[in-house]
């Protein structure tokens, strides 16, 4: 009688689509990630798609062991930049844990720096990153999703290289490229979804 019901739900919910074909596959959403990030960035390099993955797993918190420091680093760069680029927000990776936001919603007054930089420091909190292997297990999932997508990108050996020395050596910090700073000018810090949907969103309304 159960699997009866479920059935006649099922039909009545997805009446013309079968449930495999409406159920994204982590490899689906790892694709769509790379898609987005080649569609809205195409000066992005391997290590600037690395490093939207990486931002995914384990969040800002290699940029706030000094919190002092890191406030007086964001202030500097929103006193010495007039054009951002980018948008005002999007997340990360394939799970979306965090958002990317752009430091111009600081800027034009749309988010007050203490809420911003707050959220910003609390995004920190609660974070149970993935250990190096099982890092380098995650990123394998995505390399070979660019290479069955025949992904080719400027400096991709060297980039290739350079991450996995640093993987061997318990380093997973990748910067973007200097294609991708350039071509972008996105200057953003990284929230959690929750305190950005919580505390950031709400300001910025519909835009």
């Amino acid at each position: 009688m159960y699997f009866r019901t479920l059935s006649v739900l099922i039909t009545l919910l997805f009446p013309t689509v079968g449930i495999a074909e409406r159920v994204s596959t982590r490899s689906d959403s790892i694709r769509s990630s790379i898609e987005y990030q080649i569609r809205h960035y195409p000066a992005s390099q391997y290590c600037d798609v690395y490093k939207n993955f990486m931002q995914d797993f384990y969040g800002p918190g290699h940029i706030l062991n000094d919190t002092v420091a890191a406030s007086r680093y964001l202030r500097s760069e929103l006193a010495e930049t007039s054009e951002f680029g980018g948008p005002l927000y999007e997340p990360t990776g394939f799970n979306g844990n965090f958002y990317r936001v752009n430091i111009s919603l600081i800027k034009d007054g749309t988010v007050p720096y203490p809420v911003f930089f707050s959220a910003f420091v609390e995004s920190v909190q609660g974070i149970t990153p993935p250990t190096i292997i099982e890092w380098q297990g995650i990123w394998n999932e995505v390399d070979k999703e660019i290479e069955a997508m025949n992904l080719k990108f400027a400096n991709d050996s060297s980039d290739r290289a350079k991450i996995m020395r640093q993987l061997r050596q318990g380093n997973y910090v990748i910067h973007h490229s200097d294609a991708y700073n350039r071509a972008a000018n996105f200057h953003y810090r990284i929230i959690s979804r929750d305190l950005f949907e919580s505390r950031i969103r709400p300001l910025i309304g519909g835009r």
